[in-house]
């Protein structure tokens, strides 16, 4: 590819060409001096981030978290240093030089991807492609959402995307997108880095699609652009914002722009330029600065460019402190998602009815149940399913649909798009204002795993609600029925996976679910009905600590009988066929792994206890279940995949049944 000749800075009023320079001789030495990185994305992309932040992005460095900033998600990840170089040039205070010298060092704010929460102005985590582009879908929902709530006088911004070839190739971005356009989220701007180059080579070796097209048919707007043509650019964004419909701009970039050999090539991609080619480069772009280097005029053509945002901050701030008190104080509320004022009495009271009422009941039923009570009083729940609403019990009476035109809902139809629902999740929560929740069932938790991890990592307040959970959901068979995955979700650091036995424990999973801040939960609930078992009412949520004795034995106990979810009650009834026995066993329920491994190892004795035979219940893989049964427990689950046939059938089929336990405690003892 030839590059295209650029025109020569000048000692004139500065000028794009010259703080787009800067962009790229900041990625160049950044990336060159760690010996790793991506210079390519952030060069060819410079031209098109310098009319945008100086034109376009309302937002303040001075006051980072405002909350009707315009979002800025940089989903082509791997490109970090534009967004660093953005940062430290528009004046972001914890964003210094000293952090783009140490990029991708150990304890630096810049590391190899943008990383939410290292620096102010980071909003999301990205570098698994595609990520950041749902997630800025659920962003821009949220602006729509609070908006129908607030007005547009203390809700109005824009959501602005750059992404690249590899974010649109991965298939989370034709979800994202689908239910973007249906929505019609009209104020979210993707910026194409349309490039042709991907880490193989030349994107011709993958993609013969009209991408535009693909946008087109979702509902987008569309648009091709120069991306190094300033005024293409300007008029292209502004063109997107006048648009009724999300748009999509394919901005047509050289990587590595200025590069004398390696730019319009994958050399480029994912390498450091070498210093032979980067002192071609400052050649070409007439750039005769050294290492680091930002000339003063260029730096504060820059800070300026940061401090058009101040304005607008001012005259929100205004409007903001002129509504009405209550109203102020709500949205406030809302955005530190803190939670209203007694909605942990109303659990308590539907507690005290259940211990009352002994429901036999399917977990996903009880957790319908308990969500009619905390919606009412939680206005900032914010539910919906991929597709499976009905079997996921996650809708209540008191929830209507999100639609396009009308955002006063509270309820969102994601359709069968399971990975795009956990991602747009994750930027509903990042975005401020919502608990956003959502539905399937839990073998599907496969297709939205790299968006759970995020939450994780970036320890955000989502809820997964995972229903037909085990085996016992019959007849549908292996193809849905987990066996590995409770396994593999306990495995994700910061993920609290909760598998409740009755309607009191999935009660009190759902108040720790709500009330964890900086962890997301997972619900796992069954299909099956299962008896009451909590039959007394205990003010203390028992299961704060992972696990308890849900059922102790009435003479010194030398079993453990240890399970979890549906199996809780089966290891009740092999508690009474083996006290008959004469052999006395303590039934622990453990709906949460991970609250039971922080308790102080005295409690986590007293619950397991000392020098007994521990045997571990659930329908699913035992991997893990070691680290409470030791050498010498037993495990009683699966061993492989499931089948299709009656629930009560594949448990007997498979020895997951009480008179199992008790035969293999006999043969042990």
């Amino acid at each position: 590819m030839t590059q295209k000749p650029l025109p020569a800075a000048t000692n004139e009023a500065i000028n794009y060409n010259d703080m787009a320079n800067a962009i790229r001789a900041l990625s160049m030495d950044a990336v060159e001096r760690a010996n790793s990185g991506h210079p390519g994305m952030p060069m060819g992309m410079a031209d098109v981030s310098t009319v945008l932040f100086n034109e376009f992005l309302s937002f303040d460095p001075t006051h980072p978290n405002w909350p009707n900033r315009d979002r800025f998600v940089l989903s082509a990840g791997h490109g970090s240093m534009l967004q660093y170089a953005l940062l430290y040039l528009t004046g972001y205070e914890d964003m210094t030089l000293d952090e783009i010298k140490k990029f991708r060092q150990l304890g630096a704010k810049t590391a190899g991807h943008p990383e939410f929460g290292h620096a102010t102005g980071i909003e999301t985590t990205t570098g698994p492609l595609g990520q950041g582009l749902a997630n800025s879908v659920g962003m821009a929902l949220a602006e729509r959402l609070l908006a129908a709530r607030f007005g547009d006088k203390i809700v109005d911004h824009y959501t602005y995307v750059i992404a690249g070839d590899g974010c649109l190739m991965e298939g989370i971005s034709q979800e994202a997108i689908s239910l973007a356009g249906h929505l019609n989220l009209s104020k979210l701007v993707v910026l194409f880095d349309d490039n042709k180059i991907s880490i193989d080579g030349p994107t011709s070796l993958t993609i013969t699609e009209d991408t535009l097209k693909r946008f087109e048919a979702s509902g987008w707007h569309t648009q091709s652009i120069d991306g190094h043509n300033h005024s293409e650019i300007s008029k292209a964004i502004a063109n997107a914002k006048a648009s009724d419909r999300p748009s999509i701009i394919a901005c047509r970039t050289t990587i590595a722009y200025g590069a004398p050999t390696k730019a319009g090539t994958s050399a480029s991609h994912g390498s450091p330029l070498g210093k032979t080619e980067i002192e071609g480069a400052r050649q070409k772009l007439a750039w005769a600065h050294g290492e680091f280097d930002v000339p003063d005029s260029i730096l504060s053509a820059w800070r300026e460019a940061g401090k058009r945002g101040k304005k607008a901050y001012d005259g929100w701030t205004k409007n903001f402190n002129a509504e009405d008190e209550a109203k102020r104080h709500e949205f406030e509320r809302l955005m530190a998602v803190q939670l209203p004022a007694l909605w942990m009495e109303h659990l308590e009271a539907y507690k005290l009815k259940l211990a009352a009422a002994k429901p036999n009941e399917a977990t996903r039923k009880s957790s319908e149940n308990t969500l009619e009570v905390l919606v009412p009083g939680i206005p900032e729940m914010l539910g919906g399913s991929a597709d499976l609403t009905g079997s996921n019990n996650t809708k209540t009476k008191a929830m209507k649909p999100v639609k396009a035109g009308d955002y006063s809902g509270n309820y969102i139809y994601y359709g069968v798009r399971e990975h795009a629902m956990g991602a747009i999740m994750n930027g509903l929560a990042l975005h401020g204002g919502f608990i956003p929740y959502g539905g399937t069932f839990l073998v599907f938790a496969d297709y939205c795993r790299p968006a759970i991890r995020l939450s994780a990592l970036m320890q955000q307040r989502v809820i997964y609600v995972m229903t037909h959970d085990s085996i016992g959901l019959g007849e549908d068979g292996p193809t849905h029925q987990p066996v590995e995955h409770l396994a593999s979700l306990r495995a994700i650091p910061n993920l609290n996976v909760y598998r409740p036995c009755d309607a009191t424990e999935t009660a009190e999973c759902w108040a720790l679910a709500l009330s964890t801040a900086h962890t997301p939960s997972l619900l796992s609930l069954t299909r099956q009905n299962l008896p009451a078992l909590r039959t007394e009412y205990t003010a203390e949520n028992l299961c704060a600590r992972g696990g308890y004795i849900i059922s102790a034995a009435k003479d010194n106990a030398t079993v453990t009988l240890i399970a979890t979810g549906s199996e809780v009650s089966l290891a009740v009834e092999a508690q009474v066929a083996l006290a008959s026995k004469g052999i006395a066993a303590n039934v622990v329920s453990m709906p949460c792994w991970e609250l039971f491994d922080a308790q102080p190892i005295a409690y986590r004795e007293s619950v397991l206890g000392k020098n007994m035979l521990k045997v571990a219940i659930e329908a699913a893989s035992g991997f893990g279940w070691e680290r409470y049964l030791g050498l010498d427990g037993i495990f009683i689950g699966m061993k492989g995949f499931g089948a299709s046939a009656p629930a009560k059938d594949l448990y007997k089929h498979f020895g997951i049944t009480a008179e199992h336990v008790v035969s293999a405690i006999e043969a042990r003892l």
